[in-house]
């Protein structure tokens, strides 16, 4: 079960606050609806791409919310509840390995985003996007690069998405115990690897991955995107 209380920030972690002032400028300047977007799994062998969105309060704050990357399994459950009850609205959208494989990661990525934005239940006048490529689209993105560590929108939706789509995978290793999803969530590992050689890919594996090609398993053989085969490259 998830922890009740926020464990005390690690001495690391503590000068790395990230703040508000993106959103302040922004609701300044008349935009009411400010959300923060972040994805996570776009690097997972298995299970779906994730994109949280985020719309703070502007007079309540939540302390102790950090990158998701930063925080350890157990700190991101305890904040998890917490900054979820803070938002004014929020959601996960996912697009499955299936999605992942018939569109492709760039175009699987828009669409966990757009499934995310949609959920929210508000029309966003400004849509703050982690990184330098706006996945988001629609005319309202502001990229920032390291936007997990120093927008707080963001941070919290990278702790709604990670929390999320970790409770996801675990639930997935279940059903398939050899392959350690509960620990790895579907991403690269030695014990991943070597349950996929000698077990092969199971149903939330994404078959248009390079990992396919190294596989000794007759008959598994690679996906390739029907966009991306049409255009002769992949994008994985």
């Amino acid at each position: 079960m998830p922890a009740t209380t926020v464990p005390t920030l690690r001495r690391a972690l503590r000068a790395k606050s990230p703040g508000l002032t993106v959103e302040r400028e922004l609701w300044a300047s008349g935009h009411e609806v400010v959300v923060g977007v972040d994805e996570v799994g776009r690097g997972a062998w298995a299970g779906p791409i994730s994109v949280g969105a985020a719309v703070l309060p502007r007079d309540r704050r939540v302390y102790k919310v950090r990158d998701s990357k930063l925080l350890t399994e157990a700190e991101r459950e305890a904040l998890y509840d917490r900054v979820a009850g803070w938002c004014v609205a929020w959601a996960v959208g996912h697009a499955s390995q299936a999605e992942c494989d018939e569109l492709g990661m760039s175009e699987a990525q828009r669409l966990a985003a757009r499934r995310a934005v949609e959920g929210l239940g508000v029309t966003p006048d400004r849509v703050l996007v982690d990184g330098r490529w706006d996945f988001v689209a629609g005319g309202t993105a502001t990229r920032i690069v390291k936007g997990d560590a120093t927008c707080l929108s963001i941070a919290a939706a990278s702790i709604l998405a990670k929390v999320t789509r970790d409770r996801l995978m675990r639930a997935e290793a279940e059903h398939f115990p050899a392959y350690d999803f509960d620990r790895n969530k579907g991403y690269p590992c030695p014990r991943h690897k070597a349950a996929l050689a000698a077990l092969g890919p199971t149903a939330i594996h994404r078959r248009s991955w390079v990992f396919m090609d190294h596989l000794p398993w007759s008959g598994c053989v690679r996906v390739v995107p029907p966009a991306l085969a049409a255009q002769g490259v992949l994008d994985l």
